[in-house]
C-alpha cells in the first residue's frame, strides 16, 4: 500500500457532532447491500437522533484523495477494503455517531468483530427489485461494472445476507420513503 495513502487512511478526521439526548453512547453502524439507502437514511437517522453522520466511503475517498472507483481499479479490492477496515476501525474510536459503510465493509471479519463490539449495527435490507432500480441510479459501483446488475446484486445477497444477518437489528426498507425505514430504525433502538 501506498505510504502516503495508508497514512491517510489511518489519520484523517471524522465529523463532530451533538450528544444525543438519550440512549447508548455507542456508534451506529449502517450495513447493508450497495443500492439499500445507507447513506440518505443516515443522514436522516442523524439528523432525527442530533448526532453526526459520516459516511465511510466518503472518508476514504478524502484519505485517500481517490474516488473508490479508482482506488478499486488501480490498487484492487484487497487494498480498498485494508484502507475501509482501517477508516471504520477510526471512526468507532470517536464520538457516537451515524455511519454508513459501503457493503462489503460487514464481510471484512475483523471489520465486522469491530463494529459488533464497539457499535450498534443495523442491517438495511430491501428486495431485489429495489436495489436494481437504486443502483441503475448511478454509475459508480466497481462490482457492478462486469455484468447484469441483477445477476451481481442477487449474488451479493446470497453471499452476504447471512453476514448481515449477524447485525443487532434487522430493518427492512424496500421501496417506502426513506423517513419510514428512520422510523422503524429508531423504534427498533428504542426496544
Amino acid at each position: 500500500m501506498d505510504k502516503n495513502i495508508k497514512a491517510s487512511f489511518d489519520n484523517s478526521a471524522g465529523n463532530s457532532g451533538e450528544k444525543p439526548v438519550s440512549g447508548s453512547d455507542k456508534p451506529i453502524v449502517l450495513v447493508g447491500l450497495m443500492g439499500v439507502g445507507k447513506t440518505t437514511v443516515g443522514r436522516r437517522l442523524a439528523k432525527r437522533m442530533n448526532l453526526a453522520f459520516v459516511d465511510a466511503d466518503e472518508e476514504i475517498e478524502r484519505a485517500a484523495g481517490l474516488t473508490v472507483e479508482e482506488i478499486f481499479s488501480r490498487f484492487g479490492e484487497g487494498y480498498f477494503r485494508d484502507g475501509e477496515r482501517r477508516v471504520i476501525t477510526r471512526l468507532l474510536e470517536g464520538q457516537r455517531q451515524i455511519i454508513a459503510t459501503g457493503g462489503g465493509a460487514f464481510m471484512n471479519n475483523e471489520t465486522r468483530a469491530l463494529i459488533l463490539e464497539k457499535a450498534i449495527a443495523i442491517w438495511l435490507d430491501a428486495d431485489l427489485e429495489t436495489l436494481v432500480k437504486r443502483v441503475g441510479r448511478r454509475n459508480t459501483r466497481p462490482l457492478l461494472k462486469s455484468g447484469d446488475p441483477a445477476k451481481i446484486l442477487a449474488n451479493l445477497a446470497a453471499t452476504r445476507n447471512p453476514v448481515y444477518a449477524t447485525a443487532h437489528i434487522h430493518v427492512m426498507g424496500n421501496d417506502s420513503p426513506h423517513e419510514i425505514t428512520v422510523a422503524k430504525i429508531i423504534e427498533a433502538l428504542q426496544r
